[in-house]
Order: structure tokens, then sequence, then C-alpha cells
């Protein structure tokens, strides 16, 4: 006997978008009819009621849940935005003010050098900018931008801050390295303004980069009359420098062992970790004994 084959029923499916679609008329017909309508009263609306009314329900309430969703997406989008916004101006108001401090900054140095123009006034000379220093963070020598196609020599007086920075020791065509009053090899010979006494100053990093002041000795004061505070400018005695540019201000003052001078340091006049512009003098001192 041969084999009986069975054929396979297909077996019907609606798709369920459809079955959605149907039920969703249904429920609409449903309703209009149930409270549209007087046709059917009595047992038939109330059976129309018990289908219709939880579809209903349940109808709205996910078309409410769907809305306030949509709702609060709105919101959290609105906010977001907000907050991009709120980023944006934060961080040009931090440039703004990053700006704003190094202009103070700058107009603070610029009126500084204004001053020590105006105190040397007798004196020619250049202003010229900062382009390179020394690898610590303290300028005992620097480099500026103008050099002897601009006429700086060396041996030229280099103005900062509030006095003296240092002198030119070296030239090229477009710049110039400056050695600071500050260098352990720099003298200078001084004068304390109040009582034209003289000493020396002496450069020394170590005293500037831990107390900020540079050492001073061989100032004779028998009377006593120079005290913490005055004004030290340079000497006309000295061999590099030109005479009356400030140096600083006596920050202490002792009696050295021998009981005939004294010793002590001095606040420089010029900030030493941030110096940005320069005033070159564009003479050089007239050629003295050398004793520095």
């Amino acid at each position: 006997m041969s084999p009986v084959i069975k054929k396979k029923r297909n077996k019907f499916t609606l798709p369920g978008k459809y079955l959605l679609m149907i039920l969703s008329a249904v429920c609409v017909i449903l309703m209009i009819v149930t409270f549209r309508t007087d046709l059917f009263e009595g047992p038939l609306r109330a059976a129309a009621g018990y289908v219709v009314v939880p579809f209903q329900k349940g109808i709205a309430s996910v078309g409410g849940y769907m809305y306030d969703r949509a709702e609060e997406m709105g919101q959290l989008k609105a906010v977001l935005e907000e907050n991009q916004k709120l980023k944006e101006q934060v961080d040009e108001l931090t440039m703004e003010n990053a700006q704003l401090q190094q202009d103070k900054y700058e107009l603070a140095s610029l009126r500084e050098l204004y001053d020590i123009d105006k105190a040397t006034s007798d004196y020619e000379k250049m202003g010229a900018r900062v382009i390179a220093s020394d690898s610590s963070n303290w300028f005992y020598s620097f480099t500026i931008d103008k050099g002897s196609d601009d006429g700086i020599q060396v041996d030229m007086n280099v103005l900062a801050g509030s006095g003296l920075a240092g002198r030119v020791v070296s030239v090229g065509p477009n710049y110039a390295r400056v050695l600071s009053i500050i260098a352990d090899n720099s003298n200078i010979y001084g004068t304390v303004l109040s009582t034209s006494a003289n000493l020396m100053v002496s450069g020394n990093l170590q005293s500037v980069m831990s107390d900020g002041v540079i050492r001073f000795d061989q100032l004779s004061d028998k009377e006593d009359k120079v005290s913490e505070g005055d004004k030290v400018v340079t000497s006309n005695i000295s061999s590099k420098y030109l005479s009356g540019i400030p140096i600083g201000f006596i920050s202490s003052i002792n009696t050295a062992p021998n009981n005939m001078t004294k010793w002590g340091y001095i606040t420089p006049a010029v900030d030493f970790q941030h110096i940005q512009e320069v005033l070159v003098i564009m003479e050089l001192k007239q050629p003295v004994p050398d004793k520095e």
C-alpha cells in the first residue's frame, strides 16, 4: 500500500497591524452606534459599554502616556539645547576673562614702563619685547626682538618694570641678549638716594629665587643714616651703567665683621619672574676705569 500523504493545511494568520486596525475600527463603530444613536437600548447598550469603555480607557491611557513621554522628550531636548548654549557662554566668558586678565597685566606693565620712562627722561630709549629667556622661571638672561639693525649695542642699559633690568651683552642683526642684574656674575655700583652713600650690588640668583632679594655690601654708613626702605639707584662711578636708574629698595641692613662697612639685601624694582616689554637706553656710559 502506498502511504497516504496528508496535505498540511496552511494556517491563516492575520498581521498584528491589521488586527489592531480592525479592532480600532470596530471600537469606533461601536462607540458611534452606542453613544450617538438611540437604536440600541437596554442590555445591548450595556453590553457594548462593557466592551467599548475598557478599550476606550486603554487607548486613552496609551495615548496619554505617549503624549506625556513626547512632551518630556521635547522638554529634555530644550534643556539639552539650553545647557549647550550655557556651556558655550561659559567658554566665551572664560576666554574673555583670561583676555581681560592678560590686558590688565599688560596695562600695568606698560604703566610701569611709562613711569620709568618719565623718571629717566634724560635718556633716549627704544621699546622692545622679550622673545626668549633662560630655562628657569627667572629672567637672569633673556633675548629681545631688537638688534644691531635697530641701533642696539653691547652694554646698553635695559629697563623693565620700575627700574634697571640689566644690560646688553651680545647683539645680532635683529635680536640682542640681556644679562640681568640678578645674575651671579653681575656687579653694579649703586647709590643710596637719601644719603648719596655708595655700595656694591651683587647678583645672586639663589637669594632672588628663595627670598626675592639681591645682596649689597661695601656700604659706608658710620652715622647710621641709611635705613630699610631707602631707594638705591645706579651710581655715577659705575663703568657700564648710567647714573640715577632705580635698582630697588633696601630690605635689610647689617654691620660687617670689620665694623667699618655694612651689608644687606635689596628688593629689586623689577619683577624678574615676569618680563615681557623692556626699554633699551640708546646711549652708552662714557668709558671710566673698569671697577666692576
